[in-house]
């Protein structure tokens, strides 16, 4: 049977070593997933903690994005049991904004247009650098602003859990380069659980305290990123765990991405 429950909201903290562990924003067991005969997920256990950012890798149709999309509440478990913060929030590769509503509105899209919204709405545009847009019309915006709205808008609710769902993959190398600075600053800020679903193994280990590497419905790999912040492609140590990841998926060689 499938259970999907809430998590108690916990407050965002640094736990020093020998502390209590950081509360947990997502706790799966044995989890499946099914379409037609086909089990898309089938048996995955996996904890998420708070302030702790994973990356999900694995072959298209290994059901990432469908692992995702259950975590968000969007989608259904066939077995196994799933609990999950009730504070999460989802950007997805399209902005998906609004395009008769303001970006400020966008940001707070579902609360009561009023000035408390607007200075929630005015906070949230001011950490990713768009506090002069915030009364421009979705349409005059570049694709990296207007992906720089919907992460906003998915911090303004502060969560307990960011789920990212290849939220790059349409940007240009610059503004891909760029937004990457921008959620690494975010996530220390604001410590949510992270969850990133990319195909790109280098954005996997440049952002990442953990990869997971989905494959025949469950988790065939899953690894500690223990490389120094900031973290170069040149060192030596992200290229042996790059060709381990490609090696992983299926790749023979560690150049290019995953």
């Amino acid at each position: 049977m499938s259970l999907h429950s809430p998590l108690s909201p916990a407050t965002p903290r640094l736990v020093p070593s020998g502390a209590a562990p950081p509360p947990v924003a997502v706790e799966l067991g044995g989890l499946r997933r099914v379409f037609g005969e086909r089990a898309v997920l089938d048996g995955i256990d996996l904890t998420l903690r708070r302030g702790e950012f994973v990356s999900l890798l694995g072959p298209s149709g290994t059901g990432k994005t469908t692992l995702l999309r259950i975590l968000a509440g969007l989608d259904r478990a066939d077995g196994g049991t799933v609990r999950v913060a009730e504070a999460r929030s989802v950007v997805f590769q399209e902005p998906r904004l609004v395009p008769a509503k303001r970006v400020w509105q966008n940001v707070v899209i579902g609360h009561r247009p009023n000035a408390e919204a607007r200075r929630l709405a005015g906070a949230a545009l001011e950490e990713v650098g768009l506090s002069r847009h915030a009364d421009a019309w979705p349409k005059t915006l570049s694709g990296g602003e207007a992906q720089r709205v919907a992460l906003a808008r998915a911090l303004a609710r502060e969560p307990s859990l960011l789920l990212l769902d290849e939220p790059f993959a349409a940007l240009d190398a610059l503004t891909r380069i760029r937004m990457h600075d921008l959620v690494a600053q975010l996530w220390r800020r604001h410590l949510p659980a992270v969850l990133l679903v990319t195909h790109d193994v280098d954005e996997a280990i440049l952002l990442s305290d953990r990869v997971i590497v989905l494959s025949g419905g469950g988790i065939a790999f899953d690894t500690a990123v223990d490389l120094p912040r900031p973290r170069q492609r040149s060192d030596r140590a992200f290229g042996v765990l790059r060709a381990r990841l490609l090696a992983e998926l299926g790749v023979g060689s560690a150049e290019g991405h995953g």
